[in-house]
Formats: C-alpha cells, sequence, structure tokens
C-alpha cells in the first residue's frame, strides 16, 4: 500500500509538490480515503519552522523547490534538510501537523508504523528520481556539435577506419578462404572480389618467404624495409593500391607507369607500418616474461630509473589512448620515433618487388559463363611493358616501364570500387586543429598542411614559420574543415537509377563502349588508312569513357559508404599559393555537379523571407544558359514562370517531363527543385527547413583581384566591382571588341589583308563561347599558343570549318584579335601582370626562385627548379628518379608567378572570409571564388566577402611585394610600380553582382 500511494503522488509530478495552483493532481486512493480537494492538497504546501521544543530542534520545511535531498541521520534513516540544516525523522515524530512532504502526510494518516523502513526505501527511490531529473536538466556538454557520448563513439570509429582499414581487409580475405576450405566450395561473390581473393593466399605466401630470405641479408636492395609490417597487410595494400592506381589513371589505358606505381605502393607500406609501430607503442608490454625479484640480477639505481620512467610513459599512453587524446599520444610516440623516413628510393625498391611478386601470383581466368568447351584459359592478370610515350608537343618521346592489366581485369575495375579499401574518407569527427606543418587534420592517417609535391625549400620555409604568423591560415582551415555535411539521399537515389540504367543522361558517362570499326574489305591504301584512324579514334574515346566510368563508381562507392551517416567533415590542406583543398580526393564539393548535387549541409536552416528569394534566384543560376545573366529579379521571375516544371522535376525526376535535365547543372538543380517544391507546398514557406547550400560566384575572379590592384575603373566596370542594373557580362564584353575589330577587317581587300578572309570566315562564329576560355585563362599568363589551341578546339567541336589548314589558320587569327581585345579593355591588368613578370625575371636570372608572404602570412616559394636524373636497380626494372637541382627554371619561374600571386590573393580573400563567417555564426563552404552558406544567410554572407575584399586591398599590396624583394635582394634593381587608376573600392560594397 505504502508503495502504491508513494509511486502515484511520486509519478504526479516527478517527487516535486507544488502549490493548488499546480494543474497536477493525484488519484484517488481506497485504502486511505483521500480524494481530490484543496484539503489535502494543502498538506502538501511547505511548511515554517516549527519549534515543538524537543531538545530545540526545529522541524523544518522544504526549500521552494520542493527537493528531497538524501541525508541519513545517525541510525540509517532518512531525512530531509532546508538550507544544509537536518532533521531526523523517527515514527514518533509524524503526528504533527504541517507536513513537509507527500510521504509525511501519508504516514499521519496511517497508525500503523511498521512500514517506516519501506517508506524510508520508497523516499531513497525517490530521491532518486529527482536527482535524475535534475541532472537531466543540466546543460548537456557539448564536443564538436554533439553529445560526448556520441562523439567519442564516432571518434572511436574514426580511429579504427584510419588505423585498421587494410588490416580488416586482410581479416576479410582470411575468414572467407577458411571458410572455402571449410565448406570446399567457393563463395559467391562479385567478380572483382573473387579475383582478390584468388591473387590473396599466393601473394600473402610469396611475401612471407621474401620476408625470411631478407633477414639478416642485407645485399638485397630492399632487405631493410622489407619486415617493416606483416605478410597479410603488405599483399592488401599491394593489391588494393595498384587496382586503385589502374582505376584513377585518367588516361584510361589501363596501364600504370611503373615509377609512379612503386612509388605510391612504397609510400602506403611504410605509412601503415608507422601506425602498426605506432600502435604497438601504445600498448602495454606483457610482464609474463620478466624475471621474479629473487632471481632477477640486483639492478643499479640508473636501471631502475630508466624501467619506472618507461613504466610511467607506458601508463600514460594508456591512459591517453582511454580517454581518446590521439593527438598527445602521436607526439608522446613521435618523440620517441628514432625511425627515420624511407625516402623514395627505398620506396621504389619495396613498391617494385611487390609488384612483381603480384605479377608472379595473380592469374585470370573468363567467368565461369564464359568459359567455352575447351580448357579455361588462364593468363597473368598483370604484365609488364615498355613503351613509348610522346611528350607534349609531339617533341620526341620518352620509354616508360608500365604495368598493365588483363583487359577482363581492366572491365571489372569498372565495378571495383565498392570492395576498394579508400583512405582518407570523410571523417565522422570534426579534423584535429592545425598547429603545425604535420599536425592536424586526421587522427593518424599522415597529413601535412601543404602539398609540396616534394619541393624540398617550399617544405622547409613552412616548417620553419613561427606558428603565430601561420595562425590566421590555421584558422581559416579549420573553419572549413569543421563544416559539416551529409549526403542527399533522394538525389542520390536518382543518380543510382541512372547509372544502373546506362548513363548518358545528365554528363553521366555512358556505360557502353563506341563499337570498333569493321576492316573494310580492300585494298586501297587511302581507305584503310582512314580506317586505321578511325579505330584510333575509337580506342581513344573508349580510353576515355573507361576513366570516367571508374571515376564515377569511385563517387558513388564514398557516397554509398556515407549516406547512412548523420554528418561528416572534410579536412582541408593548402597547395603551395596558399589556395585550399579537401583532403579527401573523390566525393568533396570542389568535383564535379554530380558530387555537388548529393552533397548537402549536415544543419538545416529555416528559409525565411529573404533565404526563399534566394533559393528561387539559385535555381535560375544553376539553370544557367543565359538565365544567370540576368538580373536578380529576373531570375526569380524565371524560377517562378517555371513552377509547374520545378514540382513536376521533384516529383517524377525520372518518370515526369525532366525539366531539370536541360540544365547546365543537372543534379544540383534537382536538388533545388526538391527543396523549393517543399517550401511552396508549406503552409508557411519561410519555416522551411533548408541543407542546401546556396552559392555565390565571382565574376571571373582573377579579373576582379586585377582591377582591384590596378584601381581601374574600366576593367572594374566590365567584372562587376561596380553596382549595375544587371551583372555585366565580361566575356560578352570582349566577344562585341572581337566582332568589331573581324568586322572592320572583313571590309579590307584581301589582297592588302589576309586577314579579311579569315575574318569573314569567322564573323558567325564569334559569341562568348568561343572567347570564354581564353579570357579566363587570361589572368593566369595564357599564351598565344594556348589560345590559339583553346579556339581551334571551339570551332572543331562545331564543325564550321572543315579543312584542317584553314582551321589552324583561322585559329591563329582569332586568337590574336582576342588577346588584342583583352589588352585593350585590361590595360591596368596587362600592366601589373607584366610588372610582375619582369620583376621575377630580375630574381630568377640570379638563380633564385621568386618568393613572398601572402595577406594572411603564408610563405609561398615558386617550385620550379630544373630536374636531374636519378637512376635506381630495382627488382623490376632500373627507374630514372627525377629529383630537384639546385638551377631554378628561369621562364618558368617569370612566366607562373602572375597567376601563382593572383591565386594566392584570391586564397586569402576566400579564407579571410570563412573566419569571418564563422565568427558571425554561418556555415560556409568555399570552392575557389565561389561562396556556400545557407539560403538564409546569403545576404549577410555577401557583406562580409564585400568587407574582406575591400579589407585585402586597402593594404599596399604590390607596395609590400617590392619592398620584401628590395629586402631580400638589396643590390638588384627591380622595375618601378605600374600606374594604378582612381578607382575607389568602396564601391564594391555597393555592387549587388560583385559576386552573385
Amino acid at each position: 500500500m505504502w508503495r502504491s500511494l508513494l509511486k502515484q503522488a511520486s509519478n504526479t509530478h516527478k517527487s516535486k509538490f507544488v502549490p493548488e495552483s499546480c494543474t497536477s493532481s493525484l488519484s484517488s486512493s481506497s485504502s486511505t480515503g483521500f480524494c481530490r480537494t484543496s484539503a489535502f492538497i494543502n498538506k502538501f504546501r511547505p511548511s515554517k519552522a516549527i519549534n515543538h521544543g524537543f531538545s530545540g530542534c526545529p522541524i523544518l520545511g522544504f526549500r521552494e523547490n520542493y527537493v528531497f535531498p538524501s541525508q541519513k541521520d545517525c541510525l540509517g534513516r532518512f531525512g530531509f534538510s532546508h538550507s544544509g540544516n537536518p532533521l531526523f525523522f523517527s515514527g514518533k515524530f509524524w503526528n504533527f501537523k504541517g507536513y513537509a512532504s507527500a510521504a509525511e502526510a501519508i504516514v499521519s494518516n496511517e497508525d500503523d508504523l511498521s512500514g517506516s523502513e519501506e517508506i524510508n526505501e520508497l523516499v531513497e527511490a525517490m530521491i532518486k528520481e529527482e536527482r535524475k531529473e535534475s541532472f537531466s536538466k543540466q546543460p548537456k556538454i557539448m564536443v564538436g556539435g554533439m553529445g560526448v557520448a556520441k562523439y567519442n563513439t564516432l571518434k572511436r570509429r574514426q580511429i579504427k577506419i584510419e588505423t585498421e582499414a587494410w588490416e580488416e581487409a586482410a581479416k576479410e580475405y582470411q575468414e572467407l578462404i577458411a571458410d572455402m576450405c571449410e565448406q570446399k566450395l567457393a563463395p559467391n561473390l562479385p567478380y572483382v572480389k573473387s579475383l582478390f581473393l584468388g591473387w590473396f593466399e599466393p601473394l600473402r605466401d610469396s611475401i612471407a618467404a621474401e620476408q625470411e630470405v631478407c633477414k639478416g641479408n642485407f645485399k638485397i636492395s630492399h632487405a631493410a624495409y622489407f619486415n617493416e609490417l606483416s605478410a597479410d597487410m603488405m599483399a592488401v595494400v599491394t593489391m588494393h593500391k595498384l587496382m586503385g592506381l589502374l582505376m584513377t589513371n585518367t588516361a584510361g589505358t589501363g596501364g600504370i607507369r611503373v615509377v609512379q606505381a612503386a612509388c605510391q605502393i612504397g609510400e602506403a607500406i611504410e605509412n601503415e607500418a608507422r601506425i602498426q609501430k605506432f600502435l604497438e607503442k601504445t600498448k602495454k608490454k606483457s610482464t609474463t616474461d620478466k624475471k621474479s625479484a629473487t632471481e632477477s640480477e640486483p639492478e643499479t639505481t640508473e636501471q631502475g630509473k630508466l624501467a619506472k620512467n618507461e613504466e610511467k610513459l607506458r601508463k600514460k599512453v594508456t591512459q591517453l589512448m582511454k580517454k581518446q587524446k590521439v593527438h598527445q599520444v602521436r607526439e608522446i610516440v613521435k618523440g620517441r620515433d628514432t625511425s627515420k623516413p624511407w625516402g623514395q628510393e627505398a620506396h621504389v625498391k619495396v613498391g617494385c618487388r611487390l609488384i612483381q611478386l603480384l605479377m608472379e601470383n595473380a592469374y585470370i581466368q573468363p567467368p565461369v559463363d564464359q568459359i567455352g568447351d575447351g580448357p579455361p584459359d588462364i593468363r597473368p592478370a598483370f604484365v609488364h611493358a615498355l613503351k613509348n610515350v610522346i611528350k607534349d608537343g609531339n617533341r620526341g618521346s620518352r620509354r616508360y616501364g608500365v604495368i598493365e592489366c588483363d583487359p577482363l581485369v581492366r572491365k571489372g575495375l569498372e565495378k571495383t570500387a565498392k570492395h576498394m579499401v579508400i583512405p582518407y574518407m570523410p571523417m565522422l569527427v570534426p579534423p584535429q586543429n592545425w598547429t603545425g606543418y604535420d599536425q592536424g587534420a586526421y587522427l593518424f592517417l599522415p597529413s601535412y598542411v601543404m602539398r609540396t609535391h616534394g619541393a624540398k625549400q617550399q617544405r622547409e620555409t613552412v616548417k620553419r614559420t613561427p606558428r603565430k604568423q601561420l595562425e590566421p591560415v590555421f584558422e581559416a582551415l579549420d573553419t572549413l574543415g569543421n563544416t559539416k555535411w551529409r549526403i542527399n539521399r533522394r538525389i542520390l537515389g536518382v543518380v543510382d537509377r541512372l547509372w544502373a540504367n546506362g548513363g548518358r543522361l545528365a554528363d553521366l558517362v555512358d556505360r557502353e563502349d563506341v563499337p570498333l570499326p569493321e576492316e573494310p574489305d580492300t585494298e586501297d591504301e587511302t581507305e584503310i588508312r582512314k580506317w586505321k584512324w578511325k579505330v584510333k579514334a575509337v580506342k581513344k574515346e573508349n580510353n576515355e569513357r573507361h576513366s570516367q566510368r571508374c571515376d564515377v563508381e569511385l563517387k558513388l562507392a564514398v557516397a554509398r559508404k556515407m549516406k547512412d551517416e548523420v554528418g561528416f567533415y572534410y579536412p582541408h590542406n593548402l597547395d603551395f599559393r596558399g589556395r585550399a583543398y579537401p583532403m579527401h580526393p573523390y566525393l568533396n564539393h570542389l568535383g564535379s555537379d554530380l558530387c555537388r548535387g548529393v552533397l548537402e549541409f549536415a544543419e538545416g536552416r529555416p528559409l525565411g523571407k529573404s533565404g526563399l528569394r534566394w533559393l528561387k534566384i539559385h535555381l535560375a543560376n544553376l539553370y544557367a544558359g543565359g538565365v544567370d545573366k540576368l538580373s536578380y529579379e529576373g531570375r526569380v521571375e524565371f524560377t517562378e514562370s517555371h513552377l509547374d516544371d520545378i514540382f513536376d522535376s521533384a516529383d517524377r525526376p525520372l518518370e515526369g517531363k525532366r525539366w531539370w535535365l536541360s540544365a547546365e547543372d543537372p543534379f544540383q538543380c534537382l536538388a533545388a527543385c526538391i527543396n523549393l517544391s517543399e517550401a511552396l507546398r508549406s503552409c508557411t514557406p519561410e519555416a522551411t527547413i533548408s541543407h542546401m547550400p546556396v552559392h555565390q560566384d565571382g565574376s571571373c575572379n582573377g579579373l576582379q583581384h586585377y582591377a582591384a590592384l590596378g584601381r581601374d575603373k574600366l576593367g572594374a566596370a566590365a567584372v562587376n566591382l561596380v553596382a549595375g542594373d544587371k551583372p555585366a557580362d565580361v566575356y560578352s564584353g570582349i566577344a562585341a571588341r572581337v566582332l568589331d575589330i573581324m568586322k572592320r577587317d572583313a571590309q579590307e581587300d584581301p589582297a592588302t589583308n589576309p586577314n579579311a578572309l579569315h575574318a569573314r570566315l569567322l564573323i558567325n562564329q564569334v559569341d562568348r563561347k568561343l572567347v570564354k576560355q581564353t579570357v579566363m585563362t587570361s589572368v593566369y599568363g595564357v599564351t598565344y599558343v594556348g589560345a590559339r589551341d583553346q579556339i581551334k578546339r571551339r570551332l572543331k567541336e562545331r564543325g564550321a570549318i572543315a579543312d584542317d589548314t584553314q582551321l589552324f589558320v583561322a585559329s591563329c587569327y582569332a586568337a590574336r584579335t582576342t588577346l588584342t581585345a583583352l589588352g585593350e579593355m585590361f590595360q591596368a591588368a596587362r600592366s601589373i601582370m607584366g610588372w610582375l613578370g619582369e620583376c621575377a625575371k630580375v630574381i630568377a636570372s640570379e638563380n633564385q626562385p621568386v618568393r613572398w608572404v601572402t595577406p594572411l602570412g603564408l610563405p609561398v616559394v615558386q617550385p620550379y627548379r630544373q630536374l636531374g636524373r636519378h637512376l635506381i636497380k630495382t627488382s623490376l626494372q632500373m627507374l630514372t628518379l627525377q629529383r630537384e637541382t639546385d638551377k631554378v627554371m628561369v621562364k618558368r619561374q617569370r612566366t607562373a608567378f602572375p597567376p601563382n600571386f593572383v591565386h594566392s590573393l584570391d586564397g586569402s580573400h576566400m579564407m579571410m572570409t570563412a573566419v569571418a563567417c564563422k565568427k558571425a555564426g554561418l556555415n560556409f563552404a568555399g570552392v575557389h571564388d565561389s561562396y556556400w552558406t545557407h539560403a538564409c544567410d546569403v545576404d549577410e554572407m555577401n557583406r562580409i566577402l564585400r568587407e574582406k575584399f575591400v579589407e585585402l586591398y586597402e593594404a599596399p599590396i604590390l607596395e609590400n611585394l617590392l619592398e620584401s624583394f628590395q629586402k631580400a635582394f638589396p643590390s638588384w634593381n627591380f622595375p618601378p610600380l605600374p600606374e594604378r587608376g582612381d578607382f575607389d573600392l568602396r564601391e564594391v560594397l555597393e555592387s549587388p553582382y560583385f559576386f552573385n
């Protein structure tokens, strides 16, 4: 009965008792006759202190919040306290009126006190319940935007992904082999996975045998490194790494250069060996082999100290690992790691031997359904061959060793991605903050803040730079890495359906090859030559398709692995110029429309009034086709006039009219259609939660930076640094100038002006698309030859000029005309580019690389040096490794400096904006000159990015650069700064289409 009544009282308000004004009530009880009356409820009011004369001890009422604290009296019975004063209740005191609690009221109405022990027990239960409630009301500790428990769970998974991926793959093969032996039949596996399984055991055994040979035999070139990792792990790394390289080979030829494959396999083996060593060092050594105190020899004081220090260190590492303090553990182990980096030479020696062992053990035969009546055709899966590779520009060729795979393996590669171990996956927890050159990002995988590609001087310069100087760069990279993403499952579902049906739509590559043309039944040499050219062209097309199919498979494999995650993160690092990139290579927001379509922010935010407008503008931008050149009002109007198409696309993307497929960015457009449809169909569109990133892109951003550097009014107006009713289109402006020049030339006499014929031939071909690539690359130092080739490709695509000679000559004329028009419109940009080039020439002529410091403090050293050749004898072939010499490439230093300098400025602008957006509470992602945030925050981001641009260029950038050159090389003469205009930078703040 006590339990029943007390439970009723407790459940009424979770152990809290409130005045009668509270709406909570108690259920009636037949055993006590209590009913729902104010008389009973009044007894639950806190009593005042009542002095009844018992040893002067007042009986205290409860605190205002009516919490039951847990205190025991000297007899072990529970009492209640008020403001720290104890009150000991025993049975004889319960007859007082002025009850302090439900328990007191209940006891006072009962003559039999035999249940007092049970009451005490129940009161204790009530106290525990009250404590749980008070604990649940405490603010939750958050780590990385999530609860501690969830963060720790995800962090454990992340550590496992980084440290056990290869090991897990090896275990899987071992288990499959064991099952196969036990059941005496082959498991039903996908074709390529069955190949891996068939290769694994013989390759592992061969590696183990090689390891035995290498023990103590240091005459073998790779012996010193071959026992650093277990044989099964080396087998898995070799198989997966080589297949991965064959998949990502952009040439699509089904082959990979030996030197490239050997370097990457050797490096992967070293990285995995270091991780395994690191993990072993964190485990406490077994004490079973220690001698007992009586048997052991008396140790010296020094030995004892060393042993104690080792024991302390092991305990510290164990505790840190339990607490998942990975960074501290890495620092301890790194400080005690006496092993030196292997170096490129060791990488290629180990890699070549592993490739050789794989070739000796990896065989292939057609799948069962392709085997005829004869014996199975068993042949090597990989072969080593020598090939002549033509250099760029057909200037001679070089002979390279390549590893080629069998056509069956090549075909299987397109379906291999889901079975591959993909390192550097997106992270499940926020990346570690950058604190140094190799400290940050992934928890265990080697992470470097800059991609130096072997440029020693750049690497050493960054390492020597004080941490305080690099803190703004580190903060920006941390900001980009902490943006949380997730997979848009609806878009992924559409992509999967299209891909399963053969691709071909929404810029997806065709999954079928082009059939080879039949050989003509003729002896005519001309016809045979034409057929051979057609076969060559078809093979090239099929190689490109194969490469693209592998790329799509890798992207989809990552998307499918991540689709069930609540969110994930992309750690970022820099190229040598200071531009930020995600470290994961396949599925990221810098990728294609497919990548961007299936990615969205993990955090959703209500659209709001401005967000709804920006979502409509964003959809129009993604549809493009000229719509993105309209005013904002025109873009909103375009979207609103196509609502039926938008709803149809969202509801029936593949069964309906498929309007979204006509967009320039179809998958992103479909995602916007779905989001906008949800909003417009909602009773409160502005309250609709949106996860979609909305982009704001610079208008020919390189020229924007040049216009700001030169304070060029004409250039500023052409690239939207000045406010206008609609966005200025620099490409259309250049095309119009080119057309004017050609119209003048076309009126000339061909006898006196040979350009007249070219102008008449091209006059109907001039549009923004013809000149766009040349204008875009002009700020990156495009040459006349580069411009000619770009325009030639555009003209060839149109099939406007059939004759190749005529096409070449016309392309030459169009390139010269386009560069002339550019020089006229962007005189300031041309003069600054020229000045930068001359400064670089002065420096490089003295055999020094051009170096500077970006506005955010990042030191940049141009890596262009002449390369020397270093021959290495491996078990597979003689390999030539390229190594930097002390001689700089003067021409390359000069031509590359202007674009590299501007890239360092646009990288600085993006990172400044990222940090400011974070401080303003915005989610931010950046793709060089394209800035992304939630629709509701676009207005705020637009304000920030304009302010940061003005802040960047209010500093005397060119003056500082010249001063740094003169300080570094005081005895050299540098050209004076170019003249600049009087454009007011503050106008950018009012320009709506600066980024749009």
